[in-house]
């Protein structure tokens, strides 16, 4: 995206020609990944003219002039269907815009689509029955997951479908496919940047975020993003840094925690080998890594998110359950039940729970510029597996691409995902880094450090 506005801006391409060259893209690709469930060809050509007539005139209209992109279909957008991936909002057409929306279009960023998601954002591993499990490009043959819930917003980045998307993170939902298709994922801090128009899952948990190829693009697209809005009580009244100069690649000095018990330990081998890499790349940086515990709080973050996550989804789900419940994928249904026999008792203890871990990342943070840890303990595993071995023992697929991501929604932290190496198979591992609250910039210098060293961002799946 930081290439593709460079090139615009200098009048080197026309934003009509970028945004051709992603729909035919689109269309000869997306029939075997389904990143989307909405393409919108004609409006985004509409707006690619219009953009290119502006550059011409010698108006900018934002960093972000003639630059296109996606979003995940839990967006609202005038005038085009948000379904989240359910076939009960298959033909919903909202009036107004998602804040973030609105926002990215002032900036000059121009929408291709909608994407591909797990039905209301309801699991990690990026599979729908109504639309199609999005296929993670690295792997086609062996179909393998994309990770969810912004399952389309991973694949569409990675396969270059689009140059940068938005997903939304309520356990790991931008973090977990980010990791698995190899691209860089923000979750900003809790509050940082306004759910308004945004479909929720969990209104406590619920964070949204760009995806895309480099920690520069984030910082591009979570420029104009971010601040406060009235339309969203959560959003902080904090002032918006200018993450852009943030990037100086200097990391020398920087205190960072790696985040071995728990995190590491409980991961593969391979995994823990590229993470390990990673933090001697960033020590061979001029970094200082030393490592942290905070396992004696993060085995308690799954008991905690699950009352808390049942109770807030069910809140918003149950007059649909009662009257469309048909219409609902059953495993979604299924889950979204489960909330009915969550007590506030339950819920009590884990949001208690929550305040114990939010400390406990609080208390490393304040001797750590930011932590490091895997993004998911395992590489992408076939569209059909239910267990897999990790570093720990066996688990269950969905509980193990969860594990290392839920804890910072918990807490609220910004945590990003960036490709920090690939397995014997081919397959992107990710690197999470996670930073003081509302210290975005942090991170995403550190990411930005580490891409500056590395290529591994850089790399592209072989696709047809």
């Amino acid at each position: 995206m930081t290439e593709l506005a460079r090139l615009i801006a200098t009048k080197a391409v026309s934003p009509v020609e970028v945004v051709r060259v992603h729909l035919d893209r689109i269309a000869a690709l997306d029939p075997g990944l389904k990143a989307y469930i909405t393409v919108c060809p004609e409006r985004a050509l509409d707006v690619a003219r219009a953009s290119e007539g502006a550059l011409m005139a010698g108006q900018s209209l934002g960093p972000l002039h003639g630059v296109p992109y996606a979003l995940k279909d839990l967006y609202d957008t005038a005038g085009i269907r948000t379904t989240g991936g359910s076939r009960i909002f298959a033909e919903r057409v909202p009036q107004a815009d998602a804040t973030v929306a609105h926002r990215l279009g002032h900036a000059g960023a121009i929408l291709l689509g909608k994407l591909n998601m797990v039905e209301f954002a309801y699991g990690p591993e990026g599979l729908n029955s109504h639309y199609g499990h999005s296929r993670n490009p690295w792997d086609r043959a062996a179909h393998r997951m994309a990770g969810g819930s912004s399952s389309g917003s991973g694949v569409a980045v990675a396969a270059g479908l689009a140059p940068g998307a938005l997903g939304s993170d309520t356990g790991g939902s931008i973090r977990i496919p980010a990791s698995l298709c190899g691209i860089t994922g923000l979750k900003p801090t809790y509050g940082r940047v306004s759910r308004s128009g945004v479909l929720p899952l969990a209104w406590s948990m619920d964070h949204v975020g760009p995806m895309t190829r480099s920690a520069a693009d984030c910082a591009l697209m979570l420029g104009p993003m971010a601040g406060y809005d009235a339309a969203d009580p959560s959003t902080s009244v904090l002032p918006v840094p200018d993450y852009a100069a943030a990037l100086n690649g200097d990391i020398k000095g920087l205190r960072i925690g790696l985040l071995r018990a728990f995190f590491l330990e409980g991961a593969t081998p391979e995994v823990r080998s590229a993470v390990e890499a990673a933090a001697a790349t960033l020590a061979g940086g001029g970094a200082v890594v030393d490592e942290v515990d905070l396992a004696a709080v993060m085995t308690h973050a799954a008991a905690a998110s699950m009352p808390i996550v049942a109770c807030e989804a069910l809140a918003y789900h149950a007059d649909l359950l009662r009257t469309r419940a048909a219409e609902y994928d059953p495993d979604i249904a299924r889950r979204l039940r489960v909330g009915a026999f969550v007590g506030g008792m339950h819920y009590l203890r884990a949001q208690q729970v929550r305040a114990l871990v939010r400390d406990a990342v609080d208390a490393a943070l304040a001797r750590h510029d930011v932590l490091l840890a895997p993004s998911t303990p395992i590489a992408a595993p076939a569209l059909d597996a239910r267990e897999v071995s990790l570093g720990d023992g066996p688990a269950d697929v969905r509980s193990a691409l969860i594990r290392f991501t839920r804890p910072f929604n918990l807490s609220g932290h910004p945590a990003c995902s960036l490709p920090c190496g690939f397995t014997a198979a081919g397959l992107p591992v990710g690197l999470q880094v996670v930073g003081r609250p509302f210290d975005e910039a942090t991170v995403l210098r550190v990411a930005d450090a580490f891409q500056r060293l590395t290529d591994f961002h850089a790399r592209r799946p072989v696709l047809g």
